[in-house]
C-alpha cells in the first residue's frame, strides 16, 4: 500500500525566553492507504503537536512531511493548503460546528469554502449525513444535536471532499462510554465502506486496540506499542 502521509526524522523544538522544551526528535512513521492508526501516549507527549505537524498545519523543527508523495516544506501556502484540503480531513474533540448554521450546511461548508457548486455540495453533503445516520436531522442547528449526533455531523464535514485520510485528535474524549463507542464504530465502519485512513489520537486504550496498528509517542519519540 502506498504512503498518504510520510514523517522522516522530525524534531519539535518550542523556545520559551532562555528555555527550550523538546517535545520529539528523531521520530519517523508513515501512514498506508485505507489503514487505521492509533497514537498513544501520556498527556503532554506532544500527540495533539504531531498530529498538526502531520496534517501541514505546523511545521516541524526539523525534519520531512510528505503528504500525497509531496514535501510540504517545499510548497507555498496556498498550495499546501490546497494539498490539505483535498487530501486530509479533520477531526477534534470538540465538534467545532458553526452554531448559526444546519447540520446540512455545516457539512457542506468545505466543499462550498472549495468553490463547488451549491447543488453538487448539497448532494455529497447529503450523502455523508445518511452514511452517519443522521437523516433525519439534517435540518437542525447545532443547538438542536446531541453530544454524539454533533461529532457524527463532524465525521460527515471531515469525509465530504473525499480525503485519502482522516486526522483525528480524541474524537470521542467529550462523550459518554455509550457514545463513544457508537462514533469510533462509525469511524472503523467508514473505514472499510469509503476506504480512507484514519489516524487516531486518543486514551482509551481499549479502543486502540481495534485498529490496525497503534504508536507510541513516548521518550521523545515514536515505537510500536505493542498492543
Amino acid at each position: 500500500m502506498s504512503d498518504i502521509i510520510r514523517c522522516d526524522d522530525l524534531s519539535k523544538i518550542f523556545v520559551d525566553g532562555k528555555h527550550q522544551v523538546t517535545v520529539f526528535q528523531g521520530l519517523s512513521l508513515s501512514i498506508r492507504a485505507k489503514e487505521t492508526v492509533g497514537i498513544v501516549g501520556a498527556s503532554g507527549a506532544g500527540k495533539s503537536t504531531l498530529l498538526q505537524i502531520m496534517g501541514g498545519l505546523d511545521k516541524p523543527t526539523s525534519g520531512c512531511v510528505t503528504i500525497a508523495g509531496k514535501n510540504v516544506a517545499h510548497m507555498k501556502e496556498q498550495a499546501r493548503c490546497q494539498l490539505r484540503n483535498q487530501t486530509l480531513g479533520f477531526i477534534y474533540q470538540f465538534h467545532h460546528l458553526l452554531p448559526e448554521f444546519t447540520a446540512l450546511e455545516n457539512v457542506c461548508m468545505p466543499l462550498l469554502i472549495a468553490r463547488e457548486s451549491r447543488k453538487n455540495a448539497i448532494v455529497r453533503a447529503r450523502e455523508l449525513i445518511h452514511q452517519v445516520g443522521l437523516s433525519e436531522r439534517e435540518t437542525h442547528r447545532t443547538a438542536e444535536l446531541s453530544g454524539g449526533e454533533r461529532q457524527r455531523i463532524a465525521i460527515a464535514r471531515a469525509l465530504v471532499t473525499h480525503p485519502k485520510c482522516v486526522l483525528a485528535d480524541e474524537p470521542t474524549g467529550n462523550l459518554d462510554q455509550r457514545t463513544a463507542d457508537t462514533v469510533f464504530d462509525l469511524m472503523l465502519s467508514l473505514n472499510k465502506t469509503l476506504g480512507t485512513s484514519f489516524v487516531i489520537v486518543t486514551h482509551n486504550i481499549q479502543m486502540a486496540k481495534r485498529l490496525d496498528r497503534v504508536l507510541s509517542l513516548q521518550n521523545q519519540t515514536i515505537v510500536d506499542s505493542g498492543i
